[in-house]
């Protein structure tokens, strides 16, 4: 495995934490966390610099997917959604977040221009674009099976519930049936992404069934795994695996 394959892995997991982290922050800030003792320029000053980390990550995460070869990944699909010929949903739906994240960063630069209205509409985009990202990091990601990015994705799903959870219980008056919707279209997200999760890439052949290549599938265990250039380091577990579900690189990628 190269270092671009680690580093796109290593960049995605950061990009994930820091949107879970802005999103949440964003929260705090709408209901105006911390009153007098917090400023709000404090808080949305945090919220900016962070919004800015993460991107640079994002642009790490994708530079190193393009330019590794072992996925047929090309510069469109960085623009363009569900278009590639690796895993066209799941990686599709990474950059439908990518783009949100580029008109959420752009529109708050223009908000004085746009109007506060315009701009609040467009920012509940965030939420759709945190839950994309996840689904994306689940559906594509070699790590899925790890301990570690089990761990890392169920504290950032927590911590993302919680401060929804949380919006939704300071909202005020008069909007009881929006929030008991909204609410419940949380929930519905929340059990449909965890049911997709342990029956899709948690359960042997996720490769297959995600749309990875034939070309790729099972090159962890068959003799002419050196034609993609790569090869992977021994794990006697894995391997077993891949051979009898054929996902790619032995690890269910």
């Amino acid at each position: 495995m190269s270092l671009l394959w680690y580093a796109t892995r290593a960049t995605g997991e950061i990009t994930l934490m820091f949107l879970t982290v802005v999103l949440t922050l964003g929260v705090l800030s709408a209901l105006r966390v911390g009153g007098r003792r917090v400023p709000r320029f404090v808080v949305a000053g945090l919220h900016r610099n962070l919004t800015l980390a993460g991107l640079g990550f994002l642009a790490v995460h994708i530079a190193t997917a393009v330019a590794d070869s072992y996925a047929p990944i090309d510069v469109t699909d960085v623009v363009v959604p569900f278009g590639s010929a690796y895993r066209p949903i799941w990686l599709g739906l990474g950059t439908l977040a990518f783009d949100v994240m580029i008109v959420l960063a752009v529109t708050s630069l223009l908000r004085t221009r746009i109007g506060y209205r315009r701009w609040k509409a467009l920012h509940w985009a965030a939420y759709a674009c945190w839950l994309a990202a996840l689904v994306h990091a689940l559906g594509t990601g070699s790590d899925v099976r790890s301990s570690l990015f089990l761990l890392l994705a169920g504290v950032c799903a927590a911590v993302t519930l919680a401060a929804v959870a949380w919006r939704l219980a300071a909202a005020g008056p008069g909007k009881a049936g929006l929030r008991a919707g909204a609410g419940l279209l949380t929930l519905v997200t929340a059990l449909v992404v965890g049911v997709w999760t342990v029956s899709g890439p948690l359960a042997d052949g996720w490769a297959r069934r995600s749309g990875t290549p034939a070309s790729l599938l099972g090159t962890a265990s068959s003799p002419g795994a050196g034609t993609t250039g790569r090869t992977p380091a021994p794990r006697p577990t894995r391997a077993t695996r891949s051979a009898g579900d054929g996902d790619e690189r032995g690890d269910g990628e």
